[in-house]
């Protein structure tokens, strides 16, 4: 028996065919439980590795449909509309997925029918055929206990209290008496089975548009098989992105293990792409990084490769005649190549962000990933009118300076235990702080570009304004060529 604590009190969450049969029921207590049978087992819930588990049930099932739901702490959602027909039809799918999760371990109940409140009820309370056409519901449900319908406790109590037992004392009753009493739910309930309101399932995980798969009759385990099928599916996507004109920015390689595993591996791409090549030498790079983890156990059954996210293809009209290569795609494919091996991180571009802050005009993102109306520095992005440093400082250094008039540039300045004269010098720039941003906003700074005796030039700045509470205070941010 799988124990829980329920109102204070340790009661029966599960139990086995064994406890069953000995006449023990889920919510009894523990103690009446071992008051009776002295030598019953008992074992402590533990719903997060409850959880774990039916999450992996859930990944499982993707091999029968990309529809898979969770259904509380104990059961599952298959959307299988237009899925039957691939495993034989509906009854030979039932069967197949009953038999692989007998031969798992787990006893299992499951049920199909037109609507998830019927095939919920009809796997939890159905004595006979768990297959319900379509049209059926009415009679399938008369002869079910209320719980069929999937009511709070405290309505079922209450049915139960005036009579009402059976979902078939519910169906030809009047439904406004019953929803004034009992509340709306119980119509929604009875209605959702019965097919006359629709009830949506929400998938676990979002459905790709686009997916290749290949059912396996001998098992794979080899880096170099997978990476075969992979070039395979791809080709077989090539066809319905061309159709779509769309290329992959982001692929999903789901690998479906022999004893139930799933592993998913994900790739993405700076720019769409389709080509088939190109799709396999991502999948070989993250193959390789993965080497050491991917365990494999016994075997691989089932590949399927997703387009998890598409966008537009623009065809380019190539030089065929000089045979020109677009250098700015060929970096994009080495880019895509080491970001599949080493990580999203592994290749940062500079872009250009809303602010006028010298430090955050500009961020590093992983590329290929910049937002929407961000674009890349350089120097053709850079304001004309305004004159930058080369190179900037990650954070501004704080510097002794000494001016000839309190608002003036710097006659001097020690950075780093050196001391620079200056020779010339250009500014102020004023630059304010971003009050609409901040809670409290920073000092106003005053940038000026200076030039020393020997000719090196640098980008510094006073923080704050003479005459105030805070003296105001020097920093070099910026160092020119």
């Amino acid at each position: 028996m799988v124990s829980h604590r329920q109102n204070n009190a340790q009661r029966i969450a599960a139990l086995d065919e064994r406890a069953e049969a000995l006449g023990l029921k889920p919510g009894m207590g523990i103690a009446d439980a071992r008051a009776m049978y002295p030598d019953v087992e008992v074992i402590e819930a533990d719903p997060d590795k409850d959880r774990l588990l039916l999450e992996s049930l859930a990944d499982w099932c993707d091999r029968f449909t990309p529809l898979v739901a969770l259904d509380g702490r104990d059961g599952l959602f298959l959307d299988i509309s237009g899925c039957a027909h691939l495993f034989g039809g509906e009854d030979a799918m039932l069967a197949e997925i009953l038999r692989r999760l007998t031969h798992q371990g787990f006893d299992v109940r499951a049920a199909l029918a037109s609507t998830p409140g019927m095939a919920w009820a009809a796997a939890r309370y159905a004595k006979a055929d768990r297959n319900v056409p379509a049209g059926q519901e009415e009679p399938a449900l008369a002869p079910m206990p209320l719980a069929a319908l999937r009511l709070e406790e405290k309505t079922r109590i209450g049915l139960e209290s005036v009579g009402l037992r059976y979902v078939g004392a519910l169906i030809d009753a009047p439904r406004a008496p019953l929803a004034r009493r009992f509340g709306r739910m119980l119509v929604t309930r009875l209605e959702q089975a019965l097919g006359l309101v629709e009830e949506a399932i929400s998938p676990r995980l979002p459905v790709a548009p686009l997916s290749a798969e290949r059912q396996l009759a001998e098992p794979i385990g080899t880096t170099e098989e997978i990476e075969q099928l992979v070039l395979i599916l791809a080709r077989t996507l090539k066809h319905d992105l061309e159709r779509r004109g769309e290329g992959a920015r982001r692929l999903l390689l789901s690998l479906f293990r022999v004893d139930g595993a799933v592993a998913r591996i994900m790739v993405g791409t700076s720019r769409p792409q389709r080509e088939p090549l190109t799709i396999a030498k991502l999948f070989h790079e993250r193959l390789s990084a993965l080497e050491g983890s991917l365990d494999p156990g016994y075997g691989f059954d089932l590949l399927r490769l997703s387009v998890a996210v598409t966008a537009p293809f623009e065809v380019e009209q190539t030089d065929l005649a000089e045979g020109v290569c677009d250098e700015e795609e060929e970096f994009s494919l080495l880019a895509d190549r080491i970001r599949a091996r080493l990580g999203e991180g592994a290749v940062l571009v500079p872009v250009l962000s809303e602010s006028h802050l010298p430090e955050r005009r500009a961020r590093f993102a992983p590329f290929g990933k910049k937002a929407a109306g961000q674009k890349a520095v350089s120097p053709q992005t850079r304001p004309a009118e305004k004159i930058r440093p080369i190179r900037l400082l990650e954070k501004p250094e704080p510097v002794e300076a000494s001016a000839e008039v309190p608002e003036g540039p710097p006659l001097s300045f020690r950075w780093r235990r050196a001391l620079y004269r200056v020779a010339r010098a250009e500014g102020p720039e004023r630059i304010s702080s971003e009050w609409w941003r901040e809670d409290k906003p920073g000092p106003t700074r005053d940038y000026f570009r200076v030039e020393d005796m020997d000719g090196r030039r640098y980008w510094l700045y006073r923080e704050g304004f003479y005459g105030e509470k805070a003296a105001p205070r020097w920093f070099l941010h910026g160092i020119f060529p």
